[in-house]
């Protein structure tokens, strides 16, 4: 198995386990950053063709879309079985939405410049490349196909409690992960043939009942899923001390900061 194979593989083994509750406890928390990435999407007319949801989750773009667009064939990939089987869920009673369990940093060729629309929701950073995800992503669009990409830079917040659990991993387990693929994503686009129309933040505020509710969520049903597997309960309970340690008591509120890029495909 490659590297990248091997990675591919950890991440699906942790969203397979997280999936049901990153559902429960994520998914009500993400919605505005959703809602915002497919209002961007439908914003102006697309060309025919289906819309793609890659890295689509338990698939909570799927409401709106539908809602937007109720006779667009709509598909959603994922690499992990089991958000695939809730996404498959959501999506019982739309005949014209399907969902496919599957590698959405690189799309088939049966998609190459099939697609209206590729819409993409905290999704991108989890990838090995993401600017290769992009490429990918960028082709499967038709003509004037839309491209509405949210994703979670390095840097989310200064204070709060991304900010914080990212600092206590970084002081134990230092990370190769080369943050400079952000600087790679525009220039990708332009180069594909992507029109830029926007690139900015998006910050919405989550609350969460206290600290200890976060550091649950977050290391069991969330992003530090993978890395509680491959380091253990001790591990786990060491960083459990040290973040409450120094978080707050009592609700806790902050205003993360997403990445929301959108383009059009402009090949004539």
């Amino acid at each position: 198995m490659t590297d990248r194979q091997e990675h591919l593989a950890r991440i699906a083994a942790g969203w397979d386990e997280a999936a049901a509750g990153y559902e429960q406890y994520y998914v009500p928390r993400f919605a505005p950053w959703v809602d915002a990435a497919v209002r961007a999407a439908v914003s102006a007319p697309l060309p025919d063709g289906p819309v793609l949801v890659p890295c689509c989750g338990t698939f909570p773009e799927l409401n709106a879309l539908v809602r937007h667009l109720p006779d667009r064939r709509i598909i959603g990939i994922d690499l992990s079985t089991e958000m695939v089987r809730l996404a498959r869920e959501r999506a019982g009673g739309h005949p014209q939405v399907s969902v496919v369990e599957g590698d959405a940093s690189t799309l088939a060729p049966e998609w190459s410049g099939q697609c209206a629309a590729v819409v993409s929701v905290f999704g991108l950073q989890q990838l090995p490349e993401p600017a290769a995800a992009l490429r990918s992503w960028t082709g499967a669009l038709r003509n004037h196909g839309r491209l509405s990409v949210v994703y979670w830079p390095s840097t989310t917040e200064t204070d709060g409690p991304f900010a914080l659990i990212a600092r206590l991993v970084r002081e134990v387990a230092p990370s190769d992960h080369d943050a400079s693929w952000e600087d790679e994503l525009v220039p990708t686009l332009t180069a594909h043939g992507a029109m830029i129309e926007q690139d900015t933040q998006l910050s919405f505020p989550m609350v969460h009942p206290d600290a200890a509710s976060f550091f649950e969520a977050h290391t069991r049903s969330g992003p530090l899923r993978a890395l509680a597997n491959a380091r253990g309960a001790a591990f786990i309970a060491d960083l459990r001390e040290r973040f409450l340690a120094q978080a707050p008591t009592g609700q806790w509120e902050h205003h993360p900061q997403a990445r929301h890029l959108t383009a059009h495909r402009q090949t004539d």
